[in-house]
Parts: C-alpha cells; structure tokens; sequence
C-alpha cells in the first residue's frame, strides 16, 4: 500500500501548527485476492461492538482495539482469547479452578482470585499476534505496516481527524456517521482520500440497500413525476440527561485523548461515555445522529441538479420538555429549499411508541418519503394521487461493488476502486453538509413568541403542514402548543455549494461556524 516516506511525514507535520507527533508510514504490498486483510476497530464501547463482529474471521482479522477507556477491552478480549485458552488448558492438563455453588464469603474469593491468576498466567502463553493488541492511542496501532485498515465508531469529533490521520499512514478507512463534526474537516477528509489513494466508506447503511436505492433513483429520474419535497423524518423517543458534577476523570480513561480536538472542559459523566451527541463541543444533535442516515437518503433522491443550486436554509425548534444540561434541540424543524423542490427534515426525540390502551398512538418515525407531482415515493413501493401502493416500477440502480456496509468495504479495499464504495467518503461528506448547515442555522437562531412562529413557514404548504406534524408529536410528550411555546428561528441563509461557503445576510457569522478552534495537537490541518 502507497504512503508518505517517514522523513515526508515528518516534514509535512512540522509545518503545521499544532501537530507534535508523526505516524512512520512505509505501508504494505498491495493486498492479493485471499491475503487477509488486518483492521483495527477504533471506538468499541458501543457501535464499535459491531465493528468488530463484522471484521473477524474469514479474509479479515481484527488486530487491534483501540479505546481510550481500557474498560472497553475485557470483555470483547475474552471472546478473542478463550478458544486458545482453551486449547492451552488441555495441552497443558489444566482444568479450570472451581468455585462451589455454596461458596462464600472469604472462601469464595479466594477462589475466585486464584481462578483469576490462573486464567493470566494461561493468558501470558498465547502465541503473540493470535489475539489483538490493544491500544489507547490510534497513533499506536497506525504506526504498524501490517494494519491495513482501521474502523472508526469514536464520538463524532474524532471522525474526520482520526481518518485524516489513518489515509496519511497509508490506511483505508470505514468512518461511522456522520464523518465529520463540521463542514471544514469534512472536506478535508475528502481532499485526503484522493490525495493518497485510500478507500474511505461513511457508515450510511441505507446505501447498501437495493429498495432505497430505487426508490431514490426513481425520484432522482423524474420518471414518475417531477420531485416536489423529499422529506426525512429522525423522531424517535429520547428522555432527559441528569446532570452530572465535574470531577476528576477515572484511571481507565485518558481523557486528553477522549476530548482531542475538543475544546479544554472537566470531566463529567453527564456526557461521557454516551450523551456527548447533546453537546456541541462533541455532538451534533439528533440531525447528526440518526438523523444523518435520513438526511442522506433525503439527499440521495434529488435531482442530478441538485449540487449546481445554492441553498436556502431556514430551521426551527427548541429543547423542550426538560430542564437538562443539554445544548442540542429536541424538536428540529429544517426546509432546505433548491428553489424547483425542497428537502424538509424533522429531527424530534419528543415522541413515543403509543399505547393503544390509552388511546395514545404511535408517534416515532424514523423514515423518509419523496413526493412528486404524480405521488408519492417510498422504499416499498409508489403511491399515486387517489390511488393504492404499488411496486417500484423498473430502474436501473448502481451500488458500487455490492454487498452489506462493511463487505461492501472490504470488496472496495481488495479493487482499489472507490467507486466500487455504496457510501464514498464524498458522499457522506456533502449530506453531513446538511446536517451541519441545520444546526449552523439554529445556533444563530433566536427565540420566536409563539404567534409568530407561525409565520416562519407560511410561504410553504409542505414546511407549514410538516411543523403541525412535528407539534402533534409534541404534544403526546405533554408539551403545550400555545403562546407559553417559544421556538429558536434561524435566519434564512444562503449556501453556496460549490465553494462549501455561506453568501449574502449573515454570512460571516455562519461561516465561522463551517469549522472550529482545534486543541493542539489535535488539529485538523489546512493542508492534508
């Protein structure tokens, strides 16, 4: 596999600021058709659990976990480990000390001590490179030739620096959603992938999926009408966070490298290890949690025209229905209008699965729909106006290499073709584009009375029809949709697409928003 000599690397990171660590990149041979395929799996405390299933066994090994929590790493090490434990105890003659049903107290313990030092001292006589290694630090595991890739399920404002890092060591890269934390290191991830030539595939399974790919190719084509709204919907039921003190971070966590790029804060439980998507210095809300595979969906059906059109953007919502420490909206309206068709997201978690006894109805939806002049679009099938559901009609569809997210990786890795990718890193960049441009409008927001909130909308049918939808869901969480309501409204602003910039009224406050302030030496750098 190609990548920079050591002395260019070093080179290039002394130029940029902030940057006091290189990766010794030398690379591998390119891969033969059955040689194995060595990854590493960054980020295993949730999603990173699959991850890890997906790429052991077969042509791929997984040969690194790599955690900044160490109390990730028992219990996926134990499944690892214990068939050549196993097989170690019968060479050796060895039977596994027991512990009596009815043993207890100081008895029980020591039995289950020396159960323990048994198990480690078996551990130590494991054929080094049979089991993974496990690392805290992604520099670590990216300075071994032998790793060819590495996956990636950290917080989001790990995504792009770490693949950024990993496609500079010579590495191809599976990045979980969304890739980016802001727009400007998105690109730069992109501009990356090309540069040296690495296969980087964005976790948008949907992608992989042979009846949203026609469905999206049908509203694309025009074939059963012109495309008026493509609609994405991320409103499933999320609770409120408890407020957690500031104290100091535990033994297991090196929290320096759990923040990275982030900015300087203490610690809290209140957002490590799972709320920090509430959080802006770390999250990007629902709209860029499970609202990213929606919104990339909802992109994916518009038309050929759709990257050549500016964007208008208008957005509104609020937290609601809590007072909790969180920063991001719990009810997120956003219309992304292309002037000829616009996208209309929702990203509420003020919503629940119903309950038929009580006569509450289900108001979780996690979907997407494209409407047309001749009706309406859906992964199973197309509804005309009047009519009854009837099944796609035929179309040409291109998923790349095929396969499921992660084989679908592997067969990109083995062609060297990123084309071969369902999800290519530039795609999962330009609808992450979305989702940011959402939240940038609702962080310049201000808060609406009510009243006037219904103005907001008011020059289109479908955002005005989709904000009474949103508030129906509201109200089942016992939210009043009166005049105490006050929504945040962002101002209506102007994307240019093609120079990824914001043009016109309030430009400059919303472009200082496409990037961040990076922590050294975590910075993403202006030259990659």
């Amino acid at each position: 596999m190609s990548g920079l000599s050591r002395r260019a690397f070093l080179k290039r990171s002394a130029a940029v600021a902030g940057a006091t660590f290189a990766i010794g990149v030398t690379g591998r041979k390119v891969l033969g058709a059955n040689e194995r395929i060595n990854v590493g799996c960054a980020g295993i405390n949730g999603r990173g659990g699959s991850h890890i299933g997906a790429f052991r066994g077969g042509d791929t090994a997984v040969t690194y976990l790599i955690d900044v929590d160490t109390n990730t790493f028992g219990k996926h090490m134990g499944s690892f480990e214990a068939p050549f434990i196993k097989e170690i105890m019968k060479e050796k003659g060895l039977k596994e000390i027991a512990i009596p049903k009815d043993a207890k107290g100081d008895e029980k313990k020591k039995l289950e001590a020396e159960r323990a030092k048994q198990l480690e001292d078996v551990r130590k006589l494991i054929e080094p490179g049979k089991v993974p290694k496990c690392v805290q630090d992604v520099r670590k595991a990216l300075e071994d030739k032998d790793l060819d890739a590495i996956s990636i399920a950290t917080p989001n404002h790990w995504h792009s620096l770490m693949s950024i890092w990993a496609v500079q060591a010579g590495k191809d890269v599976y990045v979980e959603k969304p890739l980016s934390h802001n727009v400007f290191e998105g690109r730069k991830l992109v501009e990356a992938a090309r540069k040296y030539k690495r296969i980087v595939q964005h976790g948008s399974q949907s992608r992989c999926d042979e009846k949203w790919a026609r469905a999206t190719a049908l509203a694309r084509s025009g074939k059963l009408g012109k495309l008026l709204v493509s609609y994405g919907w991320a409103s499933k039921p999320r609770g409120a966070v408890a407020k957690q003190p500031d104290e100091p971070p535990p033994a297991n966590l090196d929290y320096n490298l759990w923040l990275g790029p982030a900015p300087q804060r203490p610690y809290s439980r209140t957002f490590v290890h799972y709320n920090w998507h509430w959080f802006w210095d770390f999250g990007n809300g629902e709209i860029g949690n499970q609202g990213v595979h929606e919104m990339d969906k909802a992109r994916w059906g518009l038309p050929e025209d759709a990257l050549a059109k500016p964007i208008k953007v208008l957005t509104m919502g609020g937290r609601f229905g809590w007072n909790d420490p969180c920063e991001t909206p719990n009810a997120h309206l956003t219309v992304f209008d292309y002037g000829d068709y616009q996208l209309i997201y929702e990203a509420c978690n003020l919503t629940g699965n119903g309950d038929e006894k009580k006569n509450i109805p289900k108001t979780a939806v996690v979907d997407n729909a494209f409407v047309t002049e001749q009706g309406e679009i859906t992964r199973d099938g197309f509804t005309p106006k009047g009519g009854k559901r009837e099944p796609h009609p035929a179309i040409e569809i291109n998923m790349g290499a095929g396969g499921r997210e992660f084989e679908n990786f592997i067969r990109a890795v083995r062609s060297r073709k990123h084309e071969d990718l369902a999800a290519d890193v530039l795609q999962g960049h330009l609808s992450c584009i979305l989702c940011h441009l959402g939240n940038i409008a609702y962080r310049l927001g201000k808060p609406v009375p009510f009243s006037e909130s219904r103005k907001v909308f008011a020059a289109s049918p479908a955002a005005q029809a989709a904000l009474e939808k949103m508030e129906w869901r509201m109200k089942y969480r016992d939210i009043k949709i009166d005049d105490t309501l006050q929504y945040t409204v962002g101002p209506v602003l102007t994307f240019d697409q093609k120079e990824e910039k914001f043009v016109g009224e309030r430009a400059d406050e919303a472009n200082k928003l496409l990037t961040r302030a990076y922590r050294a030496p975590f910075v993403v750098p202006n030259e990659v």
